[in-house]
């Protein structure tokens, strides 16, 4: 299980936990006899892709000011504990009742990490 915590999205998880706006990582769950891992998070309606993708309207004003607070909050939370999540896009982002939090810290580095942090990220 050692083994386990080492990878970075559980690292950066466990370092970012309690923050509102940042998915909470609940359970680790590792199977010995099959190597498979499971990594268990609270639950979310929808991600932003997918919250947009289905509107017949624009989105109010109101809506996209208070989605930018809450991801501008994560976002400074987690550059504040010397990380940079390095994928923010709409299938990143999760709502769940008008709360947004950001997620997949898969990618996520340290900025206090010798550069290249890495040669090329594109994800879809």
């Amino acid at each position: 299980m050692d083994e386990i915590h080492q990878i970075r999205e559980i690292r950066v998880l466990k370092q970012l936990n309690g923050h509102p706006n940042i998915i909470f990582l609940r359970e680790i769950i590792f199977d010995k006899r099959t190597g498979v891992l499971c990594l268990i998070f609270e639950l979310m309606n929808m991600n932003l892709y997918e919250y947009i993708r289905g509107r017949q309207r624009i989105l109010p004003s109101e809506t996209v000011c208070k989605f930018m607070y809450q991801l501008l909050k994560a976002l400074e939370y987690i550059h504040r504990h010397s990380f940079f999540h390095r994928d923010v896009k709409p299938e990143n982002i999760l709502i769940k009742d008008d709360i947004l939090k950001l997620a997949d810290f898969g990618s996520c580095r340290q900025t206090l990490s010798k550069q290249p942090y890495t040669e090329y990220i594109s994800t879809r």
